[in-house]
């Protein structure tokens, strides 16, 4: 039975339901990211810390800018840049996972925060910027793209080859490896196995990436890892529905993935070219569902146009990339019949697989790569200036109505 403290980690830690859907109308106190791109976006208590890359930040009225080097905070509820937290990352932050006592886990592809040698991870203080000495994780041989967290456990997902290849289970206080993890991805479809998105619940880890085997046993690009016990071994769950290729420049094509708030089922989405198949599209699979050759519950196709992030709050599923259409599964780089407009974001029915009234609009760019749902809204990061037909750089908020 789980300690009181960790279980209240994991809830924290779950995805956030909503009753409703946000509105299309996005909050005015956001910052502004004035170049760049945001990657990643975690919520420590009431601050928003936001990766990325980039090196300037303005306030909401765009007459103050600061200096930030791919990572800054501010707070939720007024938008205010935080002037505490300025740490120099030196290279791109690719993921942010939140973590105990105000502080917040940082993967990407750098090599040093501020004067401190940091290489791909590392935990910092969200009052200070600097790093917990304490958690020292090790990681070698290449970039953390993808984190985790469960209660006393960190889950990271990359290219590194230390402590483990790819993917790794690390103690959250102080980063060393779970003997208990062993699981190792395999049969990569790019030079380097790759491990591209992760989500947890209670009991299951979901990996995507460029991989084919999960511990040794087939798992075209996605798979599910039972961690309930103190030994991970691989879940009952296969499925053939990203083992065909898509375009060649895409050797592996899923993007991101989330679980809904009550971990019973995931929405999994994707880039790959305008092909028939799981190329471009968001697909809900069931999460307790066994066997070989799993098929998914529904699937939402673009048409052509790559999604990259996704967001489950149980009211919704919210998309983002730089698509221009949903409801479009007879598309090809086109509008095919039933297709409606989503440019670059869109929500979808959980249940039925076909997209909402909601249509905010965003400008596409290269497409939405962070979503992060909350009790009071959905937070929104990207390359682009225009979400919901405002000037929002980078960073916005959709509120709950």
């Amino acid at each position: 039975m789980l300690a009181r403290a960790a279980l209240a980690a994991i809830i924290a830690a779950a995805p956030t339901a909503h009753t409703r859907v946000v509105s299309a109308d996005p909050v005015d106190n956001t910052p502004h990211v004035l170049d760049g791109i945001v990657n990643a976006i975690a919520l420590v208590g009431g601050t928003v810390v936001v990766g990325g890359s980039f090196t300037a930040v303005a306030d909401s009225t765009k007459k103050t800018t600061y200096a930030r080097e791919n990572l800054f905070a501010y707070d939720l509820a007024t938008g205010r840049v935080l002037p505490g937290f300025a740490p120099s990352v030196r290279g791109p932050v690719h993921s942010l996972a939140a973590g105990d006592s105000g502080t917040v886990y940082v993967g990407g592809d750098f090599y040093s925060i501020d004067r401190h040698r940091s290489a791909a991870l590392a935990r910092l203080s969200v009052s200070t910027g600097q790093p917990v000495a304490s958690f020292a994780p090790r990681i070698a041989g290449g970039a953390v793209t993808a984190l985790a967290r469960r209660g006393a456990d960190l889950y990271v997902g990359g290219d590194f080859t230390e402590p483990r290849v790819a993917l790794a289970g690390l103690n959250a206080t102080t980063g060393a490896p779970d003997p208990g993890f062993t699981i190792t991805p395999g049969g990569s479809l790019t030079r380097q196995v790759r491990v591209h998105a992760l989500a947890a619940t209670a009991n299951r880890l979901l990996v995507d990436g460029s991989f084919t085997t999960l511990a040794g046993h087939s798992r075209p690009q996605l798979g599910l890892i039972d961690i309930a016990g103190r030994t991970a071994k691989l879940a009952n769950w296969h499925s053939d529905a990203y083992a065909k290729k898509c375009k060649d420049t895409f050797p592996y094509y899923v993007r991101g993935l989330d679980f809904s708030p009550d971990g019973r089922y995931f929405v999994v989405v994707t880039t790959g070219g305008p092909r028939s198949g799981m190329c471009d599209s968001a697909a809900r699979f069931e999460t307790y569902a066994s066997g070989q050759g799993i098929k998914p519950t529904w699937i939402n196709r673009t048409g052509g146009d790559s999604l990259y992030a996704v967001s489950v709050t149980g009211s919704a599923v919210y998309v983002g990339g730089h698509q221009r259409w949903l409801n479009n599964p007879l598309g090809r780089d086109s509008a095919g019949p039933g297709a409606v407009p989503r440019e670059g974001i869109g929500a979808i029915h959980p249940h039925t697989g076909k997209a909402l009234s909601w249509n905010p609009g965003r400008e596409r760019g290269i497409g939405v790569k962070a979503f992060l749902a909350h009790s009071g809204g959905l937070l929104v990061g990207s390359d682009t200036t225009r979400l919901g037909r405002e000037y929002h750089a980078r960073i916005g908020m959709f509120p709950l109505p």
